[in-house]
């Protein structure tokens, strides 16, 4: 059986008057993330990881933030996409790791709702993706709350 590793990251920076994803999920928050796309960089860490275990180019050269395609797209038609296209080259998803590096809001009672959320988009089941989250102690943008981010791993494995 030949099995990749892969890891993503990816950090926005907090912005007024977007709505706030983070794993699929809504956040009620009175700000969102400043990106192309809906911004939610979980999803987009959790895309990178599994680009990158198949060997391909990052999430900005599938979905360019130039292309008006993409723009506010949801980021979970990103991923059933990205899961698509390692698909088409022999690869299933084993399982997914994932933390969520913000100071607000509070992610941990949202964690079952991501986790369904994007195994709904992975055709993973939800104890096939870890997810966690912390703060970033203080320490800077990230600690003063004014980015979100997030790391992910994966591993595929040859079909």
């Amino acid at each position: 059986m030949k099995l990749r590793i892969g890891h993503g990251y990816d950090i926005h920076r907090i912005v007024p008057g977007r709505p706030l994803v983070l794993g699929g999920v809504k956040f009620e928050a009175d700000f969102g993330l400043e990106g192309h796309s809906d911004a939610d960089c979980v999803t987009h860490a959790i895309c990178d990881a599994i680009l990158g275990a198949a060997g391909l180019p990052d999430i900005g050269h599938f979905f360019p933030n130039t292309d008006a395609a993409y723009r506010n797209i949801d980021s979970q038609v990103l991923l059933q996409r990205v899961v698509a296209e390692v698909a088409k080259l022999g690869y299933d998803l084993v399982n997914i790791d994932a933390t969520v590096i913000a100071e607000k809001p509070k992610i941990y009672p949202r964690l079952a709702e991501m986790k369904a959320a994007l195994a709904r988009s992975t055709r993973l089941v939800p104890d096939e993706i870890g997810l966690k989250a912390t703060t970033n102690e203080g320490v800077g943008d990230l600690g003063r709350g004014l980015a979100i981010a997030a790391h992910a791993v994966c591993l595929l494995k040859r079909n």
